[in-house]
């Protein structure tokens, strides 16, 4: 029996997991949002919907791991898909797609489409797939482009509503899925797509996915599947699987595969929707639309599993990459999710399908239990066998490893050994391992062993690169001896720290030490190290102390590190080590920059003065350092680094090793006077090597030293070169006049003239006249430095002056201009002749002078004093050794004018000079000559001038002709004068009869043209081409006089047409036309034979049609006639234009003729054209034809036409007839091409209603019957309308036509009888139920109800609730809205319509389901005023929702308070709301309710206490008075409490009330009061309850005054008993500090009475009894403390016992009070006296002392 349970256990193992994450609705997305059109879900990570709330749209993401906290966003998008794997989403809104980052809040991207898109989705995590009409296209995310088209569509996915894309992990191959209605079921249509064969492949299929496979017999290997699934028809299905690419190398090819995909015969409609595949499991999901999933092995695609999952359609699925399983959505919202149970699958597979083959496959490529018996018993076969091969493979591929364990290798190991030449089992086994992976550790140590005791480390090292072997330190110990680093690389390997820092120190790796400590987190002993590196390699010794001191904790100190390096004498990388370390230069490293210096100062100086060159450290011991550089020679450094004065000037004054910009430097940072005392020091060290750099320190610091102390300094030294030194320092930053000049004055007596001179030329500084004067009268010997001084300053006549005048200083004019300035030559040439020096001297002195000056200026000079013929000869040398200059020429030009020799020779022949200067200056001298001049420089507007001044009209027309220059002639003829027209009769008569040139003419007749002058322009051009002339046959003149006539003189063309034959006709013809000079184009072309052109002027131009027919007779040419027809045709005379087409032979104007003739009715005319333009064999012309022939009856030619071959496009011709009521003939036409849709219509027009039934079943066309069934309703044929509609019912675009043109006819029975045909048909949907209810709203709502009841579910119940209200059917909305889950709505519908709908039960269960709060109120309103005796169950049933203030305040409005009272009661408890206890209140107030409102007030407080007891202390009754006690009570005021219970006689409770109050003033006060009443038994129950808040003082004196001792005498023994314990503890604690004992001075005398000062000195009571202290434990007390001083209270009135008579009583001292405890509770007893026990908190009189 156990055996058989164990059995049935084995067959119900499941292999799957099934899971429901949530339900959407629960989260608030709408149930009209879960659809396929309004969401998405690209992956298992997001949903998107997309709902509409209030008419708004919002878009709701939901996380899948966070599903309680969607993000809506109010997004007006067609559609949103969420990326994959992150937080991009892409929005489509119309034809506008954009990218956008959640996270980062950014947009990405943006496009917009050029045609819609119909379906879109990520076919990876960065590409979008984008499907639209035509073509597919891919979006790409990793970059700035655009969509790019993939591929286009493949014709057999026209009309398919497409329902997924996917790729292959590698991009190359792409699936599109799309599924279409046909025949009663759905069919799906695939087009799978290779990316780099760039081809297409249509298949049949529903769904499809790719995959990577891991192959069991390889698992190194991956093969790329693509798998479908489909159902064609009939019971069954197949599921194919097909390999698309190679992804590595496999022993075997994949294939192709297939499996039955079984569905039940009970389900007919359904097909696969769905399909997702597991890379890791190497399974297919496909979940069908009926809720079926089916699990597929790939490998084998063998069915493992189906089951039914869900009761409704999961539409959108995604890969479950959590488990490798599935995960969807299905239409109620339910997000569910299928997974492998990998403990279970294999299992299953054995017990249940009993494939022992495919559950070994399984287990070897999923690595999954269960199969363990099996391998372990396929391995021992195959041992037994001795085939070692594949038992070490069965041992490799056991799941988890079960078989690769020692006890297989001791099995291997116990083989016998193999024959010669064979490997041992046990490498086989090895062998097999290394080929399918990696060994574990067993493994390795054991194939290692072997190896590296045979001296072969190259395998063990190969095997470790190919991460072949598990390492592990065992395996490193075994490979130490062997080879070092390999150890090395194993223990790195397998984390063994210790050994690999061993193998790190020991193979000198020493830099990687610290790294890998780090990664490993273990500390070596680092000094060890670096002591041991210093002596084998001091360079790695450093390395590793920065790597050790670089890190953020150094385990080693850097002193120990120097301490460690400076033991082995190595300074070097000592110093190298403390500047790395101690770069940042802190405050805390003062010490180990200080010893670093002080060691390199003292072992190698030089690095110490780069150390301190650098300025790296500034926080060592400077004076220390000071010390020791100044002791090593390092006086610079010293320097820097003493304060003190007198060290300065010690170590400045010996000056050595001191660099001069270092010094300049230096004293920059000292003050004046020390900067003086340490010049000082230094001249008086050694002057002569000190002078130079004194010179320049004072040079730079002279502002500050002072220039005169400066100078008294070198004086006192007697060093006049020092002063010489400091002021040339000085001069090039001082721009004193004084100093330059004293600087002057020094260097001219110290006979520096090279510095004079050098000063002179280039300082700024000085004053020129002052420098000029001292130079003038010094008397140099070299007269240079005044030269320069006079050229610098324009002193040239005051230097011409000085130097003439003194014949022994004439030398210096000609050094002057030949080395000084030869700029300068005509200034001094101008000042000489000025002194009217010899004119050979001035030539002399411009010949020696060179050509470095201008010669402009020097024969302005010369010209300006009428002395230019001097320079003749010079310039006529100059000429003639080549020089161009203007000036040269110009001046010999003059020279020749004015000498009148060879001038025109000279002008005529001269290239250099300038015309406009030698012009201008001839022009008033000799005309003739400026006008070579200007003709020669192209002076042309002075030339024009010179003209026409001097009336020059010939040479001015020869010179305009010859320069063909338009602006010239634009300048000359622009306005009417004298001048232009005895130009223009010199230009006609001289100088155009003398050109030849053609050039130059038409540059003439240009220019008159450009000057508008036509008149002349024909009389220039007759003059020319008329007269005989060399240009009389040039044929631009003769086109251009044609064209002069035509725009100046028309008269005269003709005229020229005829005489003149050379000129272009068609082009002037044109022109002519242009001008509407029409005949004389006619006659052109007439003359040049162009009979088309001359035809087209008769038609275009003259509209002279019966003159362009005589002329196509006489010329009798096809084009002519063709022109002419077409003519004709434009004006619609069409018999001649038909005529006159044929006889031309032209059948090009068919579309024209079509036109014409359709316009006007004349299909006669229309047959004849097109039969002779059949010869173009156009579709158009047959077409045409077909149809004229159909206009004009002629259908047995249309027969004929039909059976002879054509290119007629004959479904448009055969439209068109049915369109124009020839029905016969489109009858024929559709026969003729099989077009059963429209020969259907077309037989029903013709009232052959059989015939066109079967034509629309072989049709099989929504729009066929459509138009039937139109046809049979306007013929009355309804019942075969009847029939027709059913058909239609199917496609749901047609139906709501259908039933709006039944409607529109009345038809409303009709309707109706056909919608309820359409019920029982298999083409019954959403649509067909949803019209025929709202037909039942308009035109019989009684059968309404029921059909609501039956079909509710089938429903688009929105749009049925529009018609129910739109008919007032209020309880069939109500119940439509209750199905759809519009509470909302339906409540409100039920009280705006209560008469029709109201139902109670269902009210309260809908208003409570209702989601706006809203909606609550209005529901409290209503039943306000329609049922206020149910207020209180409506209100029962909302509590939980609604807002109590909100619902009292609509009460009170109404003033129906009383009647929810109920209500008020329970919520008052949870709430505690302020209106709901103010209610409350309020009403126990009006019923005089006093107990329920005590309850009130003292369990909830959230009231306005002091208004409602204000209110209640002015009750009539006592009890509300009381409670107004109790609240003000509440409210700590005590005082008026009192006044309340003093008032209405409550003793108990005002003592009670006094006592919680802590309050000694109104305790002393209500005891008073009772007192004045004579209640003796409340003023002792007083003492008793306000017992530690009365003094006893007070109560002495009032006890004596009232004759009360007996009554308070129980309260003064408490008293006294307390103050006595607190004595004696006084007492013992002075005892025990004095270490007294038995003192008789502390000894307590018995006290009989108890006297004021006594009492005032006693602490406050505390309680003795058992009684107390439990009360105490259950109400703890505030600690009591000392008593304090109170101010002093007025004196007690006197007894009438006193001693002194009455007269006063004696002043006690002040009574401080006693201290404050904690309120007793409320028990007690009443007014008139004690309780025998006493009020608990209270302690009883002692019973006994």
């Amino acid at each position: 029996m156990a055996e058989q349970n164990d059995n049935n256990d084995s067959y119900n193992v499941i292999p799957i997991s099934f899971q429901e994450h949530f339900q959407l609705t629960d989260i608030g997305v709408s149930q009209a949002s879960i659809g396929f059109a309004t969401l998405t879900m690209e992956s298992d990570k997001y949903i998107c919907a997309r709902e509409t709330v209030n008419d708004a749209v919002q878009l709701t993401i939901i996380d899948v791991a966070d599903y309680k906290n969607p993000i809506r966003k109010p997004i007006a998008a067609d559609s949103a898909i969420m990326c994959p794997t992150s937080q991009t989403i892409a929005l489509r809104a119309g034809r506008n797609l954009q990218l956008y980052n959640l996270e980062k809040k950014q947009k990405l991207k943006a496009h917009v489409m050029d045609e819609d898109v119909i379906f879109w989705k990520w076919a990876s995590p960065v590409v979008i797939g984008i499907v639209t009409e035509r073509c597919v296209l891919h979006w790409r995310l990793d970059n700035d482009s655009g969509p790019v088209k993939v591929f286009d569509r493949h014709s057999s996915l026209a009309g398919c509503q497409i329902i997924n894309y996917k790729c292959d992990s590698t991009e190359k191959w792409l699936v599109l899925v799309g599924i279409a209605a046909q025949q009663g079921r759905v069919v799906g249509a695939m087009q799978l797509y290779s990316v780099d064969r760039r081809v297409s492949q249509p298949l049949e299929g529903h769904a499809a996915a790719f995959a990577r496979l891991k192959p069991s017999t390889n698992q190194a290997s991956q093969v790329n599947v693509f798998c479908f699934s489909v159902r064609s028809g009939g019971a069954g299905g197949k599921l194919h699987a097909i390999e698309v690419g190679q992804l590595g190398s496999v022993a075997a090819p994949y294939g192709k595969k297939q499996s039955d995909l079984f569905f039940p015969a009970e389900i007919e409609a359904d097909f696969p929707v769905a399909m997702q595949t597991s890379d890791r499991l190497g399974l297919a999901y496909v979940v069908t639309k009926f809720g079926y999933i089916h699990v597929y092995d790939l490998e084998t695609a063998t069915s493992i599993y189906l089951n039914r999952i869900s009761d409704e359609t999961i539409f959108v699925t995604a890969p479950y990459e959590l488990t490798g399983g599935i995960i969807g959505v299905n239409r109620k919202g339910q997000v569910l999710s299928v997974s492998i149970d990998e403990d279970n699958l294999v299992p299953h597979v054995l017990t249940v399908m009993r494939n022992d083959q495919l559950a070994l496959a399984l287990a070897a490529r999923c690595d999954l239990p269960g199969a363990g018996e099996l391998f372990a018993k396929k391995f021992q076969d195959f041992l037994d066998a001795k085939s070692y091969i594949e038992a070490a493979r069965v041992a490799a591929a056991a799941p988890r490893g079960s078989l690769r364990t020692p006890e297989t290798i001791r099995l291997f190991q116990e083989q016998p050994a193999p024959a010669a030449g064979q490997a041992s089992p046990l490498l086989q086994y090895f062998s097999v391992l290394l080929d399918l992976g990696r060994l574990n550790k067993v493994e390795s140590l054991e194939l290692c062993r072997p190896v590296l005791q045979q001296g072969r480390k190259q395998l063990a090292e190969k095997w470790l690169k190919e991460d072949k072997l598990e390492c592990s330190e065992e395996l490193g110990d075994l490979a130490r001896p062997v080879d070092l680093l390999l150890a090395l690389s194993i223990y790195v390997r397998s984390n063994s720290a210790e050994k690999a820092i061993d193998c790190f120190a020991e193979a000198g790796q020493y830099q990687k030490i610290p790294l890998y400590a780090k990664k490993v987190a273990c500390s070596p002993n680092y000094p060890a190290l670096l002591r041991k590196l210093c002596k084998q390699n001091p360079e790695h010794a450093l390395q590793l102390s920065l790597l050790l001191l670089q890190e953020a904790e150094p385990p080693i100190e850097l002193s120990d590190a120097m301490d460690i390096l400076m033991e082995h004498k190595l300074l070097k990388e000592c110093t190298s080590l403390a500047l790395n370390v101690l770069k940042p230069n802190r405050p805390e490293d003062a010490r180990l920059q200080t010893k670093i210096l002080e060691i390199n100062i003292n072992e190698a100086p030089q690095v110490a003065d780069a150390i301190l060159s650098s300025g790296m450290f500034t926080h060592y011991d400077r004076q220390r350092v000071a010390n020791l550089c100044e002791k090593v020679g390092l006086v610079q450094r010293a320097l820097e680094h003493f304060t003190d004065m007198y060290d300065i000037r010690r170590a400045i004054g010996s000056g050595q090793g001191l660099s001069p910009e270092w010094l300049l430097q230096y004293f920059g940072t000292l003050s004046p006077s020390d900067s003086m005392d340490c010049l000082k020091a230094m001249l008086a060290g050694n002057l002569r090597q000190n002078l130079q750099i004194c010179a320049q320190i004072a040079a730079k610091y002279h502002e500050q030293l002072g220039t005169v102390q400066l100078i008294d300094l070198f004086e006192s030294f007697k060093s006049h070169d020092g002063v010489l030194y400091y002021l040339a320092g000085v001069l090039g930053s001082s721009s004193d006049p004084e100093v330059h000049f004293r600087y002057i004055q020094a260097a001219c007596r110290a006979g520096q003239t090279q510095e004079l001179e050098r000063v002179v030329r280039e300082s700024a500084s000085y004053e020129p006249e002052r420098v000029k004067n001292f130079l003038k009268d010094a008397g140099l010997a070299d007269q240079l430095p005044l030269l320069i001084v006079c050229d610098r300053f324009d002193f040239i006549s005051d230097l011409v002056l000085h130097l003439y005048r003194q014949p022994q200083l004439h030398k210096y004019l000609e050094i002057f201009v030949q080395k000084v300035n030869p700029a300068r030559l005509p200034e001094v040439v101008a000042a000489l002749l000025e002194l009217d020096c010899p004119e050979d001297t001035v030539r002399q002195l411009v010949s020696l002078a060179g050509t470095d000056f201008s010669v402009e200026a020097l024969v302005e000079a010369a010209e300006s004093r009428n002395r230019l013929r001097l320079l003749q000869s010079w310039l006529e040398a100059r000429s003639a050794n080549g020089d161009t200059q203007a000036a040269v020429h110009n001046a010999l030009a003059k020279i020749y004018i004015d000498t009148n020799t060879g001038a025109e020779r000279f002008l005529r022949d001269n290239q250099h000079y300038d015309s406009k200067v030698v012009g201008r200056y001839t022009e008033k001298r000799n005309p003739n000559l400026a006008v070579l001049a200007y003709e020669r420089g192209g002076c042309a507007d002075d030339l024009i001038r010179v003209c026409q001044e001097n009336s020059f009209y010939k040479t001015l027309a020869r010179f305009l002709v010859r320069r063909k220059d338009e602006a010239l002639w634009t300048s000359v003829l622009r306005e009417p004068s004298d001048h232009r027209r005895q130009l223009i009769d010199q230009v006609v008569q001289t100088a155009l009869g003398e050109t030849t040139d053609a050039e130059e003419i038409s540059a003439t007749v240009r220019a008159f043209m450009l000057a508008e002058l036509p008149n002349h322009l024909l009389e220039l051009l007759e003059k020319i081409v008329l007269d005989s002339s060399a240009f009389s046959e040039h044929r631009n003149l003769q086109n251009l006089l044609i064209l002069t006539a035509i725009k100046a003189d028309k008269a005269r063309v003709m005229d020229y047409v005829t005489k003149l034959d050379n000129f272009d006709g068609p082009q002037v013809a044109n022109l002519a036309i242009a001008g509407q000079l029409y005949e004389e184009a006619f006659a052109i072309f007439v003359k040049f034979r162009s009979n088309l052109d001359a035809a087209k002027v008769l038609i275009d131009h003259m509209a002279d049609l019966t003159r362009a027919h005589e002329f196509a007779e006489r010329c009798n040419e096809p084009q002519v006639w063709s022109l002419l027809g077409s003519a004709l045709l434009r004006s619609r005379q069409l018999e001649g234009s038909v005529d006159a087409l044929l006889r031309a032979g032209d059948p090009s104007l068919y579309r024209e003729m079509a036109a014409a003739c359709a316009e006007q009715s004349d299909w006669q005319t229309l047959v004849r054209y097109l039969t002779l333009a059949r010869q173009l064999r156009e579709p158009f012309v047959d077409s045409e034809l077909m149809f004229g022939l159909a206009k004009t009856g002629r259908l047995s030619e249309l027969d004929r036409m039909l059976s002879e071959p054509n290119s007629a496009n004959v479904s448009a011709v055969a439209d068109r007839c049915y369109a124009e009521g020839l029905y016969e003939a489109a009858r024929r036409l559709y026969q003729s091409v099989s077009s059963f849709a429209k020969l259907a219509a077309t037989l029903a027009r013709l009232g052959e209603y059989p015939a066109a039934v079967e034509a629309a079943r072989k049709a099989n066309s929504t729009a066929t019957w459509r138009e039937l069934c139109r046809v049979c309703v306007e013929t009355g044929e309804l019942n075969l309308a009847q029939t027709c509609g059913v058909s239609l019912l199917g496609d749901a675009d047609q139906l709501e036509q259908l039933v709006t043109f039944y409607e529109s006819r009345g038809l409303f029975a009709e309707a109706l009888a056909l919608l309820e045909a359409g019920l029982g048909t298999d083409k019954a949907h959403m649509g067909v139920y949803t019209e025929l209810a709202v037909l039942y709203t308009k035109y019989k709502p009684e059968k309404l109800r029921d059909y609501l009841d039956l079909f509710w579910s089938r429903l688009n119940i929105p749009r049925v609730i529009r018609a129910a209200e739109a008919a007032h059917l209020w309880s069939e909305a109500v119940l439509l809205y209750d199905k759809y889950e519009e509470y909302d709505s339906a409540a409100l519908t039920m009280m705006r319509h209560p008469t029709d709908c109201w139902r109670e039960a269902l009210f309260k269960e809908t208003v409570a389901k209702c989601a706006n709060a809203e909606v609550f109120y209005k529901a409290l309103q209503f039943y306000l005023e329609f049922k206020p005796m149910a207020i209180n169950d409506l209100l029962m049933t909302l509590t939980p929702r609604l807002d109590h203030s909100r619902v009292v305040s609509i009460l009170n409005r109404h003033d129906r308070l009383a009647l929810a009272k109920p209500y008020l009661k329970s919520v008052q408890p949870t709430a505690n709301n302020r209106q709901v206890n103010d209610a409350l209140n309020g009403l126990y107030i009006a019923e005089e309710d006093y107990a329920s409102l005590r309850q009130s007030v003292e369990q909830f407080a959230n009231i306005d206490s002091l208004a409602l007891a204000q209110k209640l202390e002015r009750h009539e009754l006592l009890e509300f008075r009381r409670v107004a006690a109790l609240l003000y009570k509440q409210n700590s005021r005590y005082d008026r409490c009192l006044e309340i219970c003093k008032a209405d006689a409550m003793n108990k409770d005002a003592m009670l009330y006094a006592a919680e109050s802590r309050d000694p003033a109104l305790a002393s006060g209500l005891l008073d009061w009772f007192l004045q009443r004579g209640d003796s038994d409340c003023y002792a129950a007083c003492l008793y309850r306000c017992y530690d808040l009365l003094r006893p003082d007070d109560v002495l004196e009032l006890a004596w005054k009232h004759g009360l001792t007996d009554k308070s005498m129980p309260y003064l023994i408490q008293v006294l008993h307390e103050y006595t314990k607190k004595v004696d503890e006084v007492v013992e604690e002075l005892r025990q500090l004095k270490g007294v004992q038995g003192d008789s001075q502390l000894q307590r005398e018995p006290m009989l009475m108890i006297a004021p000062s006594v009492v005032q000195q006693l602490p406050p009571p505390s309680p003795i009894n058992q009684h107390q202290q439990q009360q105490q434990q259950q109400q703890p007390r505030p600690p009591q403390s000392l008593p304090t001083p109170a101010p002093p209270r007025p004196p007690a009135a006197a007894s009438p016992t006193s001693p002194s008579g009455g007269g006063g009583g004696k002043s006690k001292p002040p009574v401080p009070p006693p201290p404050r405890s904690a309120s007793p509770s409320s028990g007690g007893g009443g007014g008139s006296g004690l309780s025998p026990g006493g009020p608990p908190g209270r302690p009883p009189p002692p019973q006994h002392r």
